[in-house]
């Protein structure tokens, strides 16, 4: 058990450090110098890191050989990351150091897939990626896939998605079992906070809440520094939270929640009772219209804007009063419009907090692409692939 934790701890503090020298290693984990050197002789055997000499040449002066640092030897594993969108699929090949090596984005033709349909086109789609990197499936170790929806991540079954026509599926069994990989599966927007923890924003912060609004509106909450999902995979379902008692209708089902009043379906929804609203056009200039609409004056349209900045808000100022986080960082397709992020939004949300005599938590936008939400699938995929590499070398010693 110890040599495991020991295993984890410096590949961990490895790929945080880009490179460091085994001196180092074990100064800043507290693991002795000889396990440090037991441990990452067996690392390095296994091809999981490698040795690199230190900048400038510096030598051992006791034994007169050059210094080296240790680092993540990016050919030992590659993953992919795939993020399931509205009508597409985005996704990201990384290798063992998380250096990006492919990206690839395609269509696919309905909002909603059955699952074995849904299988087929991300295995087409993982195929495609690996061919632009010069490589193919058989070469990648694990794929993570963000879905929107209701996962329970570590058995790799999605309750409801609306991506998905069937419910209470073990989606990633059926994709593991069409790649032939391993298969992580996980909400997107916890993928995202993982993302952010891993690449972004939330580098230096133990606790602190990402909030995606696009289709829907999801949430990934970050606490002492682990991602937190809720017993049943269905915590921090912050668009499904009620703001308003037998309220608008959301996809999911039920009435009332956030999202049926933020998401672009419930602006899309809302618009058609605006004056020149054009049903045939394109989702994102409807919306731009409908803002449009409301900064000109348009009464219809200011009303269906400032009741989903008022929602925002209230769901705001809850979050904050439940878990008073460091940080919140708003992400997303919408994030290309203001009116969920406008200062009298922002204000309204510290309004309603609970008032003491320090500052509220900082609000900032990360207009993410849907690559990025790869990109944190793929790291999701990376941490995994990470723990069976480690595991197998227990298996290789028995």
């Amino acid at each position: 058990m110890a040599r495991e934790y020991g295993r984890r701890a410096l590949l961990k503090h490895i790929r945080r450090a880009g490179r460091i020298p085994r001196i180092e290693l074990a100064d800043q984990t507290g693991i002795s110098r000889a396990t440090v050197t037991t441990i990452t002789a067996e690392l390095l055997q296994n091809g999981l890191i490698e040795e690199i000499d230190r900048p400038g040449g510096e030598s051992d002066t006791r034994r007169g050989r050059p210094r080296v640092d240790l680092k993540i030897r990016g050919a030992a594993r590659l993953v992919a990351g795939v993020k399931i969108s509205n009508r597409k699929l985005s996704l990201v090949l990384l290798d063992f150091e998380g250096t990006q090596l492919a990206t690839w984005e395609t269509s696919i033709e309905r909002d909603a897939l059955p699952c074995a349909g849904m299988a087929e086109a991300i295995t087409r789609a993982v195929a495609a990626l690996a061919r632009t990197a010069g490589r193919s499936i058989r070469d990648i170790s694990g794929v993570g896939v963000g879905i929107a929806g209701i996962v329970q991540a570590a058995e790799g079954v999605v309750y409801w998605s609306p991506s998905l026509t069937e419910r209470n599926v073990d989606f990633g069994a059926i994709l593991s079992r069409r790649l032939e990989r391993q298969v992580f599966i996980d909400n997107d927007a916890n993928l995202v906070a993982v993302a952010e923890k891993t690449f972004g924003l939330g580098q230096n912060h133990s606790d602190f809440i990402v909030v995606t609004i696009e289709s829907g509106v999801g949430m990934g909450l970050v606490i002492g520094g682990e991602l937190y999902r809720g017993t049943r995979g269905c915590g921090a379902e912050f668009g499904h939270t009620k703001v308003h008692l037998d309220g608008a209708l959301c996809r999911c089902g039920q009435r009332g929640c956030l999202e049926a009043y933020v998401a672009d379906y419930a602006l899309l929804r809302e618009a058609m009772t605006v004056p020149g609203d054009d049903p045939t056009a394109p989702p994102a200039a409807r919306i731009e219209a409908l803002l449009s609409a409301a900064r000109t004056g348009d009464a219809t349209a200011r009303s269906i804007v400032g009741r989903a900045g008022r929602m925002f808000a209230l769901g705001l100022a809850n979050l904050v009063n439940i878990f008073d986080p460091e940080l919140i960082i708003l992400a997303g397709e919408q994030m290309r419009f203001d009116h969920l992020y406008a200062d009298e939004v922002i204000a309204a949300m510290r309004n309603s907090i609970v008032q003491i005599d320090k500052a509220p938590p900082e609000v900032v936008i990360h207009k993410w692409g849907d690559l990025m939400w790869a990109r944190g699938a793929a790291a999701y995929a990376l941490d995994n692939v990470s723990e069976l590499a480690l595991a197998g070398l227990d298996d290789n010693a028995a």
